[in-house]
């Protein structure tokens, strides 16, 4: 689902882990947007772009009863994946759950698109922002995966 945006300038990463237990979409999804971790940027989503989300709106989104999740619209969906688009249509948020034997592997991936000149119509590159703060995007990338790993692994036990 993030290939088309790795195309014409954009930006696409994609990371993952291994849980040794089976694990659906759903249960992905919700664990995801309701880790520690993320609740912080869903409190600074809040105050900053005034974006409010509550853990039940984690879960409808993860059941596929909602398309809007705080800052986040349902893009596309399919079995075992969803893509999520900000809403200044600049990030996208890839989550996918991939059975692997008794494992499923845990993807999450985001993907960031160029700037368009109003001008001509043609991308002028990633902006400022982007590169100063790609390290920090990594980091938080394997954090959140990590976290929602974690919490799945200690909800099955």
């Amino acid at each position: 689902m993030l290939h088309r945006y790795s195309v014409g300038g954009g930006f696409t990463d994609c990371y993952a882990t291994v849980l040794p237990q089976a694990v659906s979409h759903g249960q992905f999804v919700l664990a995801f947007y309701t880790t520690r971790l993320f609740k912080l940027e869903r409190f600074l989503l809040t105050y900053l772009a005034r974006r409010p989300s509550t853990d039940a709106d984690a879960k409808a989104l993860a059941a596929g009863e909602a398309d809007r999740f705080s800052a986040w619209e349902v893009e596309a969906r399919a079995e075992n994946q969803l893509l999520l688009s900000d809403f200044r249509q600049r990030t996208r948020s890839w989550l996918m759950v991939q059975p692997d034997g008794s494992d499923t592997i845990l993807y999450f991936g985001s993907a960031v698109v160029p700037v368009v000149k109003a001008g001509n119509g043609k991308p002028s590159g990633m902006g400022f922002m982007f590169h100063a703060l790609s390290g920090f995007h990594r980091v938080y990338s394997v954090l959140l995966l990590k976290a929602a790993a974690r919490k799945l692994m200690r909800l099955s036990r």
